[in-house]
Formats: C-alpha cells, structure tokens, sequence
C-alpha cells in the first residue's frame, strides 16, 4: 500500500475476516452495485511457457476453451502452484492483479473480461486475505497497470453468466 501512496493511487481499504474464496468474499463483505471483485485465474500454455492473469466477472462460469479461443491460442489449463509463487509470488487462494508487481520478467499477459468495464470499481485483495482495496476502474486501468508495465488485453466472457455468488 505505501506503493500506492507514493503514487497518489486513490483506493479504499476495507478489512474483514481472513476470506480464500469468492464464496467467502461475498459473504463477508458487502459491495456497492457498481463493485465487482472480479476472479482472477492464472492459466497457462500446454508446454508452461506463457502465462495469462484473466480477470473475470465471479458471476460467469469460466471455461478454457472459451477463453482459448478469444484469445486465439490453440489452448490453456489452469497454471500449477508453483507458478504462482515463481512468478507473482502468492500462494493458492491469494491471486490478485496487485501481484502483477513482483512480474518483474513481464512473464504474464493480463486479460481481463470486457464486462468488467461495465463496473465503476474494482476489489482487490492486496495479497493479504483480510484486507480489499476498492479502485476506481479507470484509475486501476491508468494508474495502477502502468505501475506494473502490463497493459491489459480485453476478451469477451469466457463462459456463462450464472448470478450472484
């Protein structure tokens, strides 16, 4: 966070009980309407060479082959744990884009589902499960990212929207 303050980053921080999952994200905090705390998934290339940090509403069933194919890659799987740690440096269940700092190789594309831009805020988890930072879309967009040197690729949802968590 002091990262950000050094930056005149605008966010909000909110703590509540430690939370692993989006059930539990949900559950324990509530959200304005126009928050989304999206899911982030790491996804990776069939020889483990390429990496994708997606984005995606937690309200839309995820599928590979969907994402793979709007990104036009021949195909993708769920990127193992150690890659977590080797490359954003967070364990399973703490996945967050706030990670995409310590990517310091430029190793992971970032994706995000275009109908995050439909949501004036977006919640983060800053790699610690009992805290959520709230950012404006676009000063996530234009002043964080650029903070981390990724630029965002968007792609249509990769699956099918279900309803709230």
């Amino acid at each position: 966070m002091r990262l950000l303050k050094e930056n005149w980053i605008p966010f909000e921080k909110h703590e509540h009980e430690e939370v692993h999952t989006m059930e539990d994200c949900y559950r324990v905090q509530r959200l304005s309407e126009n928050t989304v705390m999206p899911k982030n998934i790491l996804l990776c290339n069939r020889q483990q060479t390429r990496f994708y940090l997606y984005l995606c509403s937690p309200f839309v069933s995820f599928r590979t082959a969907v994402f793979s194919k709007a990104m036009g890659i021949s195909r993708v799987s769920f990127a193992a744990d150690e890659h977590l740690d080797r490359l954003l440096h967070v364990a399973p269940g703490a996945l967050t884009p706030l990670a995409l700092l310590f990517d310091q190789g430029r190793e992971v594309q970032l994706c995000m589902d275009q109908g995050l831009l439909s949501s004036e805020y977006l919640a983060f988890h800053p790699l610690i499960p009992t805290e959520t930072l709230i950012f404006k879309r676009d000063v996530f967009l234009s002043r964080f990212l650029p903070l981390t040197e990724h630029t965002p690729v968007f792609v249509p949802p990769a699956g099918e929207i279900q309803g709230p968590v």
